[in-house]
């Protein structure tokens, strides 16, 4: 059992506790602090058991959205598809954007998508946003460290002495 279907399981048990609870007698006061819930959630529970025929109104459902467009084995493609890197669809900079990765998976597979959800679609497939570290084309790393051990001291704010005073 995944941990999604475990939050799941225990957020019904509690839905329908209160709704137990609440045919016991109990205040909605109490059942919100024995439940670690708020008396607005235990107020939904119980108009919701009321108006819906009782523990069964309480139960989980599934999220019903449209069918994906993409096949699971298309989604499973699309890391294999941005590890060419954005240069090999003609784009100019080595650079992934979600409006970029649409229009890949547009032209591979034939179907749009916006790029808030191509973001969402990313994230499923396990991959996160990355900052690119932006230095300069000419930057020389083995003149860094001289340049902070000669240059810097001389270029670096004198640090004011104990003896001075910043107020005048």
């Amino acid at each position: 059992m995944s941990t999604s279907e475990k939050a799941t399981d225990v957020g019904e048990w509690r839905r329908q506790r209160a709704w137990e609870l609440h045919q016991a007698g109990w205040w909605q006061k109490d059942i919100a602090a024995a439940l670690g819930v708020s008396r607005a959630a235990v107020c939904q529970w119980i108009k919701c058991a009321r108006e819906g025929g009782g523990v069964q109104a309480l139960r989980n459902r599934p999220h019903l959205g449209g069918p994906s467009k993409l096949t699971a084995q298309q989604r499973g493609q699309i890391p294999e598809l941005l590890a060419r890197g954005a240069p090999a669809y003609g784009f100019r900079g080595d650079v992934w954007t979600a409006k970029r990765i649409a229009e890949v998976i547009w032209r591979t597979f034939g179907v749009r998508y916006h790029p808030d959800h191509v973001s969402r679609l990313l994230r499923q497939t396990g991959w996160s946003v990355q900052r690119p570290i932006q230095r300069a084309t000419q930057r020389d790393e083995d003149a860094v460290p001289r340049w902070y051990e000669q240059r810097w001291p001389a270029i670096k704010k004198k640090q004011p002495t104990k003896d001075t005073t910043s107020s005048g």
